[in-house]
């Protein structure tokens, strides 16, 4: 339980860092990728949710 913590935690520091340091004319292309990723990812598992085994 408190590995998972400190890997939370660990994460929430680093993603904060990274965010802060990309420039503002990239943010919204970024934001565009990581949106389309998910849309995929979720696609993805409504497909697999749908197939029967």
């Amino acid at each position: 339980m408190v590995g998972s913590i400190t890997v939370f935690v660990l994460a929430i520091f680093l993603g904060f860092e990274l965010i802060s340091k990309v420039p503002s004319t990239l943010h919204t292309p970024l934001m565009s990728g990581a949106n389309a990723i998910s849309g995929i990812t979720i696609v993805g598992a409504l497909i697999l949710s749908n197939t029967a085994f």
